[in-house]
Formats: structure tokens, sequence, C-alpha cells
């Protein structure tokens, strides 16, 4: 009840801020220099992901897609300038087979992204360098591949280390003579041992990971594992996974708050929808997609009337219930109020579910609610949807559209939504230490309208990941302060930013240094 309370409230100082516009996108799938199609047979009815990050430092955005049994591609952002249309170019990239998705990373605190990317078979990561080169540094950095299904990632930066400790999630078990079912595989947990990967701590039991997020989701200094889990092959006795990243880790009980919950789990998104300094999670599933409001470290379910257990199709006859898969909560309209994108698509032809299952683009109303706007914004396609990015690719602040599909190719979307909101996106970055993309931080942004805050993860989604800058909405503020909580607690000082821009974030003592991004 505590929950729901604080939900109201919060949401009627939302009220204040201006109402949403309605979103609109315009299919951008012709810039692209490949058709992009995730396929594959069954070990990849699952997976599909994309990395986003400006591998080249030009301050446009790049992609790294999974294709299943088919190519893995990494498409270079060529947009001539901001608010110009959006084009790409074919990068060079070492080839790799069976991918499911990938991460992008720092690993290594150069300054340039890397590449986890996960396969079927055996992982790999890619070194980042400039002009978007990569290399293949699996084995000097100390990964060991294993030879799993592996379809989830998460990682973090444990303190006084250079080096993250990552999470790698593994579907089925595909040597289990009795599987699919009852056959899930493990998890593992990878710590550094200095500057390079240590041996493999196993998570058990492990229910068919779809996705993990590392966070400090109480906001109490303690980051701590979630992994989702798929249902269809735990079938019994399995349950979404809290875990603490102790040594050696062990999973949340029911006692420590955290319940078990069973179901399809897919993907993770994870937002502090009202500015109170708690971020609320989301799963996707088969049926309905759950919403956790997080009341100071206490989880309950969103009220129904909400609007986004989106849990059957909006439109068209096929009443079966949804397939939902990646998610993601951001401010397409720049209103100030976070939104929420939901890729939907069946596993394949699994007849209790909808066919014909359109993407979600749900916008946050000023009461707190989400209205089904995909139709309306012309991204409601009705592909198998799998992962998926809202990631500002065109320079112009407002957030675009990648989508990856099952067996079909991806598609590109331009955000060109009729708005004056205003809005601001910040990089906070770490020159000592290791962790230089502040990977655990929070940053916070203050207009007349309230604050927002946002957490820097590496994770969650469903198989898919970007590192970017934060993107805030401002809706009419024309002024803003900003200040970062640092990774190890720290927080700055606020300061008076302009709106309108891509800005890097420094730490000067507690003053914070605002600079160009690149």
């Amino acid at each position: 009840m505590k929950g729901l309370v604080l939900w109201f409230l919060s949401a009627l100082a939302a009220a204040a801020l201006p109402g949403p516009s309605d979103p609109h996108f315009t299919s951008h799938a012709q810039a692209l220099p490949a058709v992009q199609v995730y396929s594959g047979g069954w070990e990849h009815f699952v997976g599909g992901g994309v990395a986003v990050m400006d591998c080249n430092h030009d301050g446009y955005p790049d992609m790294y897609v999974a294709g299943g049994s088919g190519p893995s591609r990494l498409f270079v952002n060529t947009t001539a300038h901001p608010g110009a249309p959006i084009s790409f170019k074919l990068g060079q990239i070492p080839a790799i087979s069976e991918t499911t998705g990938a991460y992008p990373i720092d690993i290594n605190g150069d300054g340039w992204v890397d590449l986890f990317v996960m396969r079927v078979g055996g992982n790999e990561i890619l070194k980042g360098g400039p002009d978007c080169t990569f290399t293949d540094v699996t084995k000097a950095w100390g990964l060991d591949p294993g030879d799993k299904w592996t379809t989830s990632f998460s990682a973090t930066w444990d303190k006084g280390q250079s080096w993250p400790t990552i999470a790698v999630g593994n579907y089925v078990d595909r040597k289990n003579p009795n599987g699919p079912f009852f056959a899930c595989d493990v998890n593992y947990l990878i710590r550094p041992e200095g500057r390079k990967f240590g041996a493999k701590i196993p998570l058990k039991p492990g229910f068919c990971a779809l996705s993990m997020l590392i966070s400090d989701w109480r906001h109490n200094g303690e980051r701590t594992l979630r992994i989702a889990n798929d249902r269809q092959y735990y079938v019994k006795g399995g349950y979404e996974q809290m875990w603490h990243l102790s040594s050696p880790p062990r999973e949340f009980t029911e006692a420590e708050g955290w319940p078990h919950v069973s179901l399809w789990g897919m993907g993770i998104a994870s937002a502090d929808l009202k500015g109170t300094g708690y971020p609320d999670i989301m799963t996707t599933s088969m049926g309905d997609q759950l919403l956790q409001i997080n009341s100071g470290g206490a989880l309950s379910p969103a009220p129904y009337s909400i609007g986004t257990y989106a849990q059957r199709p909006y439109k068209g006859d096929d009443g079966r219930p949804s397939t939902g898969w990646h998610a993601e909560f951001a401010d397409v309209n720049n209103d100030g109020r976070a939104d929420l994108f939901i890729a939907k698509g069946n596993v394949d032809q699994m007849m209790s579910n909808a066919s014909k299952d359109p993407n979600n683009l749900l916008i946050q109303q000023p009461d707190g609610q989400f209205v089904e706007k995909a139709d309306v914004a012309g991204v409601g396609t009705t592909a198998r949807s799998r992962g998926a990015a809202l990631v500002d690719l065109n320079g112009d602040g407002l957030l675009d559209l990648v989508v990856v599909n099952r067996r079909a190719p991806m598609e590109l979307w331009q955000n060109d939504t009729p708005t004056a909101n205003h809005w601001l996106e910040v990089q906070p970055r770490m020159d000592k230490g290791g962790n230089a993309y502040a990977v655990g931080a929070w940053v916070q942004v203050r207009t007349k309208a309230g604050m927002q805050d946002q957490e820097i993860d590496v994770g969650g989604g469903h198989a898919s990941g970007h590192m970017t800058p934060i993107h805030f909405g401002l809706g009419s503020a024309d002024a803003a302060e900003v200040r970062v909580v640092w990774p190890d607690g720290a927080t700055s000082d606020w300061a008076k930013v302009a709106v309108d821009r891509k800005l890097s974030l420094r730490a000067a003592g507690r003053r914070l240094v605002v600079g160009p991004l690149y």
C-alpha cells in the first residue's frame, strides 16, 4: 500500500510537466548498407541483440548486430550533421558465427568501447580501438569462452578493481540428453585477477536466464544481480532470481524482501519513473509484462490500471497472449517522463501465443499512466522482434529506434516527433581507476519541473545494450543543473548546464567539470 501511495503522490507532482506529444517515427531501413536478419534454428529462438556505442568518437552512435546463424555486422554511423537523415556504412570486424547478442563495455579502461559477444558455443571479447577497429582478445584477457548457449550478460566494477566483474547467463544445456525441458544450464560470475578475468564462479541453480542486470536497486551502495528466467524450460520450481555479489555469491531470500515470482522472464528494464531515488523494474514475459514499483527498496506489482501489462496485441484480430522480449525505458518525446518500448514476437510458431504481435510504445502521461502509441508513431510492426535500442543516432536530441527481428529484416526508425521540448545528454567519465564510463554512477538532473535520475549500468534488455550518453527529456525547461553520484558514493556539487547539448562530466574534487562530449 505504501508503494501505491508514493506512486500516486509522485504522479501528482509529475502533472506539472507539459502534456505528452504524440510520437512519430519514419522508417530509415533503406539507410542500412546490408539487410540484417537474426536467423537460425531452435538455438536462435531466443537472442537477437544489438550493441550500440560510439566506436570512433565522432558523436554519432554505431551498431554491432547479432545475426544468429547468419553474419553479425558492424554498422558505422555516417550521418552528415545533427538532424540529418540517419545513414550507415559497413564496418570491418572479426567474423563471428552463431551470435545471440552483444553488450558494449570498456573493459580495459582505455576510453574505447569493447564488445562482449554472446554466442552459442563459446563467447568472445572484441577490444575496441580508434576508427571502429576491433580485435579478438578473448584469450589474451583470460576469458574462458566455454561452449554454452549464452543469452545474457551484465557487469560492474568492484571497489578497488580496475577490471570489471561480469555475470554470464546461459540458457538450455544443449548436451543434456533429457532436454530441453528441466535442462537449464548453470550461470557464472567471473571476477578479475589483476587485469585479466579469473575463474568462473557457478551461480546455482540456473533457470534458463534470458536477461541479467546488476543494479543498486535499493540505493544503499550494494549492487546486486537480477536474473530474468524462462519458465518455458524450468517448467516448475524456478523463479526470478536476485543475487548478492558477495564472496561467495548468495541468493536473496524471501525473508530479505525478495518474493519468489515465477514467469517467462525475457528482458529487464529499470528506471526511476517518479524521481523517488529508487528504480522501478520491468520484466517482460509471455502474457503479462510485470512492472514492480520500488518503494525504498521494497518491490510491489504496479496496479493493472497503469497500462504497462500489455498482455495481448492492441491491434489485429489475434487475441492470444503476447510475448515480450527487449524492454527499455526512455523519454521519446522529451516531455520529462520516461516512456516504455517493448519488442514483441512469437518464439517461432507457438500456438498458445499471438503470431501477429505488434511492438509496444507506451507513452507516460502526466498522471503516471501509460498509453499505447506505437500505432500512432508507426512502429507497431508485427515481425518476430527480439532485441532493440532507443538511442539518438543523428544528434538531434530525439531518441531513434533500432529493432532486431527473427527471420525478418532489422528495422531502423528515425524519430521526427514534432515537439519544442528540450533535452540533455551527459556522459560521466573517470580518467583513473579503469571504470572509464563510470558504470554504477547515478546521474541527477534538476529543472524547474523537478528532479530526474538515472543509473549507469551494463546489462538488462534482451541480448542488447548501449553505452551512449545518458538522455534526459526536459519538457519546457530551458535551464538545468546536473550532478553525479560516483560509483564510490562521492557526490558532486550541482553544476549549471546549457540544455539541448551533449556533454561530458568529470570530477575535480566535489566540483563537476562540464565539457564537450569528445
